[in-house]
């Protein structure tokens, strides 16, 4: 197949995209998910039914348990039958444009709904950045082949390519078919598209791009992939070789800061630790929050203090994984000084979006909670093309990309 296809989407009935769209599966925790849905207003039609359908079960049960999975298929089926949910006669591509407001204007970025080739994820044409944990691919597995659909979009970016930027304007004209304004403040509006003509455009236009770069859904695309190698069928294309996604031209993608707290200095005093901080670093006294400024800058707080940290020039090498920030700060600072060397693994650190502000980080080290945070410089797009390019990974949490997709807004069927 082709590096992507227009499919027909399944998606709210005309008035009910408020009552389905809701936040991504992986961003909110079974409780939070309950609250949403079963507090006083209450969300009957509310996607995290299927997104997460431990909330409609007994509180003690494991999300990842059987009778979760038959949940969420039986309530596609209520939504289904209740005419909440409805699929699209023919295939169609969709324009999905993001606003989010900020406090220096709002940010703006619109991509193109499509299912994305298995095939070119497989020959890595569609270029990861990450490892994945085979318990996080399994429950994707499952919820795929429960609900005979993929409904978690997986986040492409796509290089410099004005021919597609001007095709997903030309969709995102005139009255959308959906529009949303979350709780959060972040405006979701979505523009089918049903033209053949315009779609075999998109398609060949698409065909030209000589690469496509996942930015957030590194387990749903896996997932993805085992289910189209279990159905394969020598010689028929099936819509199980390909997967939802909505794809970005990446100069509008927005990555936030992704930050560190250290729950102790590994037996340093603090005066110890920042002596020994001067071999790596220059260190800066400073009376307000640090918001690193550049790569190669970091924030560090610690009792009640906040210092300014430049890694020195000499240490940054050229290795496109090597040279990230987050790179850096655990090559030169979280191994070597407070004995930290498996990110993953390792219950002494953790890491805090930059959607949550700085105030987020003196507010886990003041409470005791933890002992020091770092704030990092977000890492860039282009240096994850580059790594993606070099068929390398980045290390663990390096990524917090926002605004976030919505689930429920179109989902691809598996026929």
């Amino acid at each position: 197949m082709s590096l992507i296809r227009a499919f027909r989407g399944l998606r709210p009935a005309a008035g009910q995209a408020g009552a389905v769209a809701a936040p991504p599966y992986d961003v909110l925790s079974s409780e939070e998910a309950r609250a949403i849905v079963h507090g006083a207003a209450g969300k009957p039609w509310s996607f995290l039914h299927i997104s997460k359908a431990e909330i409609d079960l007994p509180r003690d049960i494991d999300p990842h348990a059987p009778a979760v999975y038959a949940k969420a298929a039986e309530n596609l089926g209520k939504m289904l039958a209740a005419g909440v949910l409805v699929r699209d006669d023919t295939p169609c591509y969709y324009a999905y444009r993001l606003t989010m407001p900020g406090p220096h204007g709002n940010h703006v970025q619109t991509g193109l709904v499509a299912a994305a080739s298995v095939a070119d994820y497989d020959s890595s044409r569609i270029r990861k950045h990450e490892f994945t944990r085979p318990d996080k691919e399994d429950d994707r597995v499952r919820q795929i082949e429960a609900l005979n659909a993929q409904t978690g979009p997986v986040l492409l970016a796509y290089p410099v390519c004005e021919a597609a930027d001007a095709h997903i304007d030309a969709i995102a004209q005139g009255a959308p078919d959906a529009d949303v304004t979350a709780g959060d403040g972040i405006r979701h509006q979505l523009w089918a598209l049903k033209d053949a003509a315009q779609i075999d455009a998109i398609t060949q236009t698409f065909e030209g791009i000589s690469a496509l770069y996942i930015a957030d859904g590194h387990h749903r695309s896996a997932a993805a992939s085992r289910v189209a190698a279990a159905r394969h069928q020598p010689g028929c294309e099936l819509s199980a070789d390909a997967f939802l996604a909505v794809i970005f031209p990446h100069h509008q993608m927005k990555i936030m800061d992704y930050n560190r707290v250290v729950k102790d200095l590994n037996g340093l005093q603090e005066s110890a630790l920042v002596t020994r901080l001067g071999a790596a670093f220059t260190i800066e006294d400073s009376a307000r929050q640090v918001h690193p400024a550049r790569p190669g800058e970091f924030g560090m707080y610690l009792a009640g203090r906040w210092r300014k940290l430049r890694i020195k020039p000499e240490l940054i090498p050229g290795d496109p994984v090597a040279s990230l920030d987050v790179s850096l700060l655990s090559d030169h600072l979280l191994g070597p000084l407070l004995g930290i060397t498996d990110l993953r693994r390792d219950k002494r650190i953790d890491f805090v979006g930059g959607i949550r502000g700085l105030a987020e980080l003196e507010r886990r080290v003041d409470s005791g909670e933890m002992a020091v945070a770092f704030a990092l410089h977000p890492t860039r797009m282009d240096q994850l093309m580059a790594v993606a390019d070099n068929n390398n990974v980045m290390p663990p949490k390096s990524t917090w990309f926002e605004p976030k997709l919505a689930d429920g807004l179109v989902s691809h069927v598996l026929d």
